[in-house]
């Protein structure tokens, strides 16, 4: 922001356009971090949660800093206050598409759930299944253990199965050994490779 002003000095643009846009853009970017942040700690990545959290404050006292020297510029607070509510908003975006960790996939039906544990089975997902007395009569429940970015393939196929069938997601703080699907994807496998010495325990 000091370069920008140096650039803009003491001039309507740089007050009511160039300030509150940067405003804007930082307190984004600080929010943002702010919830990788969370979602680093949940996760247990006990390095990579604090140097998030460096350039968070970082950020958040350059960004105040600013609106303290301008309190007379009603943009600024808008722009602090819009910026919040779209770093909210981008860092739940940032948080789906990390999806990190591990969840635990409960599945409670009526129906007999052999053809489920064998169609999840062959796709190389570890299954426990159990039969349990429901509210209205007999049921089959099924644990399974997956990586957050194959839920939504889990369930799918839940919903082949059964589309009434009753599921439970939970987060997963630690998995020793298991079944899981080989991972194929490079760029999964590069970014597990790069968080594995972050990670708690590691």
């Amino acid at each position: 922001m000091a370069v920008i002003a140096v650039l803009f000095p003491d001039t309507p643009v740089y007050s009511w356009v160039v300030l509150p846009l940067l405003i804007f853009l930082a307190r984004i970017t600080d929010v943002s971090l702010g919830t990788v942040r969370l979602i680093f700690v949940s996760r247990g990545y006990k390095f990579l949660a604090p140097i998030a959290g460096f350039f968070e404050v970082l950020i958040w006292i350059l960004v105040i800093g600013q609106i303290m020297q301008n309190l007379a510029n009603p943009l600024c607070y808008i722009a602090y206050a819009g910026g919040f509510a779209t770093g909210n908003f981008v860092g739940l975006l940032i948080a789906e598409k990390l999806s990190l960790g591990t969840v635990i996939i409960r599945v409670i039906t009526q129906r007999p759930a052999a053809d489920l544990i064998d169609r999840l089975r062959q796709r190389q997902y570890g299954v426990t299944g159990m039969k349990g007395q429901g509210a209205n009569g007999p049921v089959e429940i099924i644990f399974t253990i997956v990586r957050r970015r194959e839920v939504g393939v889990v369930i799918e196929l839940v919903k082949k199965f059964n589309p009434q069938a009753f599921y439970s997601i939970e987060d997963v703080d630690l998995v020793e050994r298991g079944v899981f699907p080989i991972q194929k994807k490079w760029h999964q496998s590069a970014f597990q490779v790069f968080l594995r010495p972050f990670r708690k325990g590691k």
